[in-house]
């Protein structure tokens, strides 16, 4: 496919293939982040709550792809996407050393506190739903928004039981899909966005924020 050479704010910019390639891979990621959850809920439903630790590793994989490839104009909250994930991430890797990888989900149920150590990473998948809404105003997006900090927050303090707090979640899970089935038809250009305006922030910022962009 040859190079697409786009009117931006500030100039004229160009989608090459590269740019194409991280929009995939993206989008594969943060696909994969939704097979996650969906096949962890899902086993947990039908198998129990036991050994579901290799669905929290695709996850965690692909929410860290994701966030590597996403395009988003400002650089601070790019990194605080990023640093929440991190967070996130070692705080799972808390809970498997304190608890054992085959019980993280018994602990999360029974000491709703973990959710605490877990919960930048969720807050990480959320900013990348609001990221979506705010871009292309899918309402699948605002649902992942909203509907992961309800369920974990609901549970964290006690005042949704754990049925509805599942249920919630089994509902984000599908929405999560549902939003990144629908981002494969869409154009490349979508995803990158206005690169000209990239430019032009990379050319307004310090010397440190400029190495980040």
């Amino acid at each position: 496919m040859t190079d697409q050479i786009f009117e931006g704010v500030y100039g004229t910019y160009t989608i090459d293939a590269t740019d194409r390639r991280e929009v995939l891979g993206y989008r594969l990621a943060l696909t994969a982040v939704a097979i996650g959850q969906a096949g962890l809920l899902v086993q947990w439903r039908q198998l129990g709550a036991d050994q579901l630790w290799p669905w929290m590793l695709l996850m965690a994989a692909g929410l860290g792809l994701a966030l590597r490839w996403i395009h988003i104009y400002l650089v601070p909250l790019h990194r605080a996407l990023q640093l929440f994930w991190l967070l996130g991430c070692l705080g799972g890797l808390a809970l498997a050393i304190r608890s054992g990888p085959g019980a993280m989900m018994p602990a999360l149920a029974s000491q709703p506190l973990w959710i605490l150590a877990i919960g930048p990473f969720f807050a990480a998948l959320a900013g990348v739903g609001f990221k979506e809404f705010f871009c292309f105003r899918r309402p699948e997006a605002i649902g992942v928004t909203l509907l992961l900090p309800i369920a974990l927050l609901g549970h964290l303090s006690g005042l949704l039981p754990g049925a509805i707090t599942t249920a919630l979640l089994a509902l984000e899970s599908g929405l999560l899909l549902v939003l990144c089935l629908r981002k494969f038809p869409m154009p490349a250009a979508a995803d990158v966005g206005d690169k000209s305006v990239f430019a032009y922030l990379k050319g307004q910022a310090g010397p440190a924020e400029e190495a980040a962009l």
